[in-house]
This record gives structure tokens, sequence and C-alpha cells, in this order.
């Protein structure tokens, strides 16, 4: 579902005053009181957002505690999620019949349009048959390569070489900083869909301060690498089992610096990954099984 000019439709709670206009007849020594949100006021989304909570708590929706934007209500048929990100909303659950009375509800508070099915929404390629769904960053990825002019690059079979150890002194200091600050960025939004590459990722954003020509030169390796695996992504089928998996590791002292181990773990429900992580501890340990320990209880 799409809110048509969703700003448009935040009420104001407070006084504001702005500016006649370029080009008004109003006399410039005056200025104007808002009674309504509009674009550019930056005001708007908070008012927006206000304005969509209100309304969607009217048709018995709460807000979830873990994230503000995700509002769910349980009826007696199961239960319907909305997903809500500025004007763009995800709705979903089991109550098929509280979903289609929601959209008509929505459809009377604001100007709506259904997008019909979800096939794409925030760099998420959402595909799907009958029992499954499959999802991929493969144009998010694809942007990120032209972005750093690696269109036409060859693949990397990792996403790093196991001989490089990365420090923070690592050559020369780049001149500017700007693009692999972006590339960073970008590839942990991609650890959505590739957490192949999260303790990579989670090595060379620790460098986002001073990076120097070896660090955006790793990144380009990943960058290689993911070209490779583009198309690769999850899949959730409805025949997967229900039994839980979990698996830990710890990454014995390989930081040269401070000598601290990084713990990763994974979760699948059946053949589906649910969690994962890549995290750097706070405590340094002196010997391997104390690493694997602490690996294995952040992981319970």
């Amino acid at each position: 579902m799409d809110v048509k000019n969703a700003f448009l439709n935040g009420d104001l709670t407070k006084k504001i005053y702005m500016q006649p206009p370029l080009g008004s007849s109003i006399l410039s020594t005056k200025v104007c009181k808002l009674h309504r949100a509009f674009y550019g006021l930056k005001q708007a989304p908070h008012a927006w957002f206000a304005k969509f909570s209100s309304t969607i708590s009217d048709f018995e929706f709460s807000s979830s505690a873990y994230d503000s934007a995700l509002f769910i209500r349980k009826t007696e048929r199961g239960v319907i999620l909305l997903l809500l990100y500025i004007d763009d909303m995800i709705i979903t659950g089991d109550d098929t019949v509280g979903i289609s009375s929601l959209k008509q509800f929505l459809s009377r508070q604001f100007e709506m349009k259904d997008l019909t099915l979800l096939s794409y929404f925030l760099g998420l390629e959402i595909s799907h048959d009958s029992s499954s769904y499959f999802l991929t960053q493969a144009k998010y990825t694809s942007d990120l390569l032209a972005r750093a002019d690696l269109t036409n690059c060859k693949t990397a079979p990792t996403p790093i070489d196991p001989q490089t150890h990365l420090t923070p002194l690592d050559r020369q200091l780049l001149s500017d900083a700007t693009l692999y600050r972006q590339l960073v960025g970008s590839l942990v939004y991609l650890t959505i869909t590739c957490p192949n590459i999260a303790y990579i990722v989670h090595i060379v954003s620790q460098f986002m301060a001073a990076p120097r020509s070896l660090h955006y030169d790793t990144s380009v390796r990943i960058l290689r690498y993911l070209k490779g695996t583009m198309f690769h992504g999850f899949h959730y089928s409805a025949h997967s089992s229900l039994q839980l998996h979990s698996f830990s590791n710890a990454d014995w002292a390989k930081d040269r610096i401070d000598r601290r181990f990084t713990t990763g773990f994974y979760f699948f429900l059946g053949d589906s990954l649910l969690a994962w992580c890549s995290k750097k501890q706070t405590l340094v340990a002196r010997f391997s099984t104390k690493t694997e320990y602490r690996a294995l209880a952040d992981t319970t």
C-alpha cells in the first residue's frame, strides 16, 4: 500500500509561522500561520507519523515494543502485521478478512494506492510461489557496483584474502574518505540478505574515521565477491521443519591491535536462516577455550 502525499495529512499541534513564499501578494513584513503540514517542513514527518499512529490505533492496532513503525492486531482469526516506512506500508498476516477490512479502512482515511503483492521494498527483491519466498538484493548490489565503477570487474572467490590482516596504520590515508564510507554503509545494509559477508564488513566498518588504501582495497574485494554471488539470497519454504538449530564460533585474537576476539552465530529454523551476528567482544580472553565458551554463552 502507498499513501499519496503522505506528509500533507499531518496535523500541527504547535503554532508554526513561515515567511510568505516568493511571488505572493502578502507583505514581506508579515508571516503566515500554518494549519497543516507540508513537504519541506521539518516537523512534517513527525506530524504524519503521529496522525497515522492515531488513525491505526482506532482500528485496534498497537505499536510493537521492538519497532515503533510496526503495528500489530490480534483477532479471533489470526494476526495482522503492518510495517510503515514513510508513505509505504507492508500488510501481512493470516487473517485475510481482517486485512481486507484494514485496506478499506485506510482508504477511507487517506488517499491510498494498492500495489498488490510485495515485490520490491527498500532494496529488497521478493519473489514467491505457492509455498515459498525468495529474498535478494541483486539490484541494490548492481547499483553499488556501478557507484564504485566496478560493473566490469572480475569476481573474487572469497570476501577477503585469508592472509590479509587490517590495522589502523595500513598504507597511506585516503585523501577523500567519502566513497569508502558510502560503500561500507551500503555493505552493512547488504548483510540483510548476505550474512556471509557479515564478518568482513564488521571489520572494515571499524576504520570509518580514518580509512587507508588497504581498507579501501578490502572493501573493493568484497564488492568483487558480491558480483559473483549477486543473485544469492534467502529461501523461506512453507515445508521447512520447525526445528531450531544454532551455530557459534569465535575468532581467536585476530585483531592485532587490541587482541579481542569476534563472536559469530547463526540461527536456523529448519532450513530458514532467522538471525545472525558478528561482533567484537569487550573483554580479552587469555586462552582459546575461554573464547569458545564466551561465544557459546553469547549465542545462548
